[in-house]
């Protein structure tokens, strides 16, 4: 917890003043236009950030998010593989790297190195990666590569303890998608992938996660199983939330006075080693009522279900008013 603390003001720190001298009129058509193609279902063929002021607005406005939302799903991963770390990572169209910045919060370490390439087609986002990376004192941020390459169906990927690939799916034709994540399975000993917690992102998500399963991966997390999932599609979608800091842009575009908001996001962590993943995990936030709370599970064995916890079950009950939506259940399983 400590390192995700100091790794995410260390984000903070590297973004600040990163929006001096840019009009904040046009900061604000910036991220406008970025959450349309972000959120919307349109594939593109070329790159969503197109120049520093495109970069600038997304990192200051959405890489705090895309760090949050990937640093839980990292968190997931290595809760289930305690005695894992990648000694190589890629992050395939991660942009500015905020990938790579969740992967130092989860897997810092004094001592142990680690290699990181960053991927992305989109050079005014990689050169920014390079200079907010360069101004840690974290030597796997400092020494990552940031590498131009395109994002499609040609592309070839060298093999990597960990892949990760956030927000990036929805940016491809369906053709481009399924060759993206069929070369992440061959090349990454863990694959996480990470996509808005939207209907259409929960979908994608389930498509890439049944390919790294027919590619030989075990599902990690969030899933406490490798079997099919037991939401009826159309019906519900299965996401989650990360709570972040609201930034000066953030509230200048969205308004409101709130100091944070939550990203929803789904994604999935799939691995070709040994793992274990969650008896159950929330996939709601829970209801506490006087004297009970309301769990709502996917569970290994019996699917979707909800528990109810009373002061009755004493340690358990105080366990049940401390979980998150999210966090695994029991609290001492993995």
């Amino acid at each position: 917890m400590n390192a995700t603390l100091s790794t995410a003001e260390a984000l903070r720190a590297a973004l600040a003043g990163l929006l001096d001298g840019l009009p904040p009129k046009q900061a604000a058509q910036a991220v406008d236009r970025l959450i349309a193609n972000y959120r919307g279902t349109i594939p593109t063929d070329a790159p969503v950030l197109r120049d520093r002021s495109d970069v600038a607005a997304y990192a200051a406005y959405r890489m705090p998010a895309t760090f949050e939302a990937v640093r839980a799903a990292l968190e997931a991963l290595a809760d289930a593989a305690p005695g894992w770390a990648p000694g190589s990572h890629l992050d395939v169209g991660g942009g500015t790297g905020s990938g790579v910045w969740a992967a130092e919060a989860v897997w810092a370490e004094p001592g142990e190195s680690r290699t990181t390439t960053v991927l992305d087609w989109a050079e005014p986002a990689l050169a920014l990666g390079r200079e907010l990376a360069a101004a840690t004192d974290t030597p796997a941020l400092r020494a990552a590569e940031w590498r131009r390459a395109r994002i499609d169906a040609a592309l070839k990927l060298p093999e990597s303890d960990l892949v990760t690939i956030s927000y990036v799916l929805n940016e491809l034709t369906e053709r481009d998608r399924t060759a993206l994540v069929a070369e992440a399975a061959r090349a990454g000993q863990a694959v996480v992938i990470v996509e808005p917690g939207t209907p259409d992102g929960y979908l994608r998500i389930i498509e890439a996660r049944d390919q790294l399963i027919a590619a030989g991966h075990r599902i990690a997390a969030p899933c406490p199983h490798d079997g099919a999932c037991p939401i009826e599609r159309g019906t519900d979608w299965c996401h989650f939330a990360a709570r972040v800091s609201r930034s000066s842009l953030h509230r200048q575009v969205k308004g409101g006075s709130l100091p944070y908001e939550d990203e929803k996001f789904s994604y999935v962590a799939a691995v070709r080693f040994d793992a274990r993943p969650a008896r159950a995990r929330v996939t709601r936030k829970p209801q506490i009522r006087k004297g009970q709370v309301l769990l709502d599970l996917c569970t290994r064995d019996d699917g979707l279900r909800r528990e109810t916890v009373t002061k009755r079950h004493g340690a358990l009950y105080r366990a049940a008013r401390d979980v998150a939506w999210g966090d695994t259940w029991p609290p001492d399983e993995g």
